[in-house]
């Protein structure tokens, strides 16, 4: 007769037999960064969805004109903005890949709107376009005689000066990714061309384009994820002004926050992951590739 035995008859060893020591300092050394990863990620998401978990929440933010307002500046700020910045990028990126002595030091000034923190910039910018003492109107009044506009005062100059500062300020990381791209192209295929007796537009349309096409998509998608969550260049400049109509989707967040209205906040907040989902989306399906 068979005698069976069942595997739970079987004693285990216990789990600190069964762990051997690199596994147990990989946890251990693994678990800070958990922690921190649930303290400061994960637990203020989730609060955030908690706290806009109410549809009320949401129908009195549809109810609220500044909120439409808003969404049609977010995306005039990114359809404008980051086709212009990134234009211009592209361009750019072909001047100073040049070796040239001179255009080495003009970078290093080119960057420096970049590198520095986004609060004294910006801040410089708002101080220059005041209307009674700024140095922009200081020019004009020395020039014609006459008072400068208020730059400021009007919601449509407002926001096209917050998108001149955003494409000022993010323009020359985007043009160094840009400089990348064109660098890892070989000058072969450019010396090739020249024999062939091809134009600059035409090594640009059949050699530099096709090069950079995949890189110049992905940086415009990860351009638009940053710029949804950007609310330094209207909020610094504009404040949201005049009459809260240069606002943001980002800026409309702070807000919602001073007028201690925490739900309407969040709430403004969750309407601009249908933006940024798909675009998330987009990028890492691209970048698996």
């Amino acid at each position: 007769m068979a005698i069976t035995i069942s595997d739970h008859a079987i004693p285990r060893p216990p789990l600190s037999a069964r762990l051997s020591t690199p596994q147990v300092w990989g946890i251990v050394l693994l678990a800070p960064y958990l922690l921190v990863f649930l303290a400061f990620v994960l637990y203020p998401v989730g609060y955030g969805l908690w706290l806009a978990r109410h549809p009320q929440s949401y129908v009195e933010l549809y109810n609220d004109p500044i909120f439409a307002r808003a969404a049609v500046n977010t995306l005039i700020f990114l359809v404008i903005g980051i086709n212009v910045k990134m234009l211009i990028a592209l361009f750019l990126s072909g001047f100073f890949v040049q070796q040239r002595h001179w255009i080495r030091w003009l970078s290093v000034l080119f960057i420096l709107p970049w590198a520095v923190p986004s609060i004294p910039t910006i801040l410089s910018v708002r101080f220059m376009l005041n209307p009674e003492w700024g140095v922009v109107n200081h020019i004009i009044f020395s020039l014609t005689g006459d008072d400068g506009p208020n730059w400021l005062n009007d919601p449509t100059v407002a926001l096209t000066m917050a998108i001149g500062v955003h494409i000022w300020k993010s323009l020359p990381f985007w043009t160094l990714i840009l400089m990348t791209g064109r660098l890892a192209i070989s000058n072969d295929l450019f010396e090739a061309a020249g024999v062939d007796g091809a134009s600059f537009w035409q090594k640009f349309r059949y050699i530099t384009w096709p090069s950079m096409r995949t890189l110049y998509v992905t940086c415009t998608l990860l351009s638009m994820i940053w710029t949804l969550g950007d609310f330094n260049s209207v909020y610094l400049l504009t404040g949201g002004g005049p009459a809260d109509l240069t606002h943001v989707l980002s800026t409309l967040g702070i807000r919602y926050l001073r007028l201690d209205q925490l739900n309407l906040a969040m709430a403004s907040i969750v309407c601009a992951l249908p933006l940024v989902l798909p675009l998330v989306y987009f990028m890492m399906k691209r970048l698996s590739r």
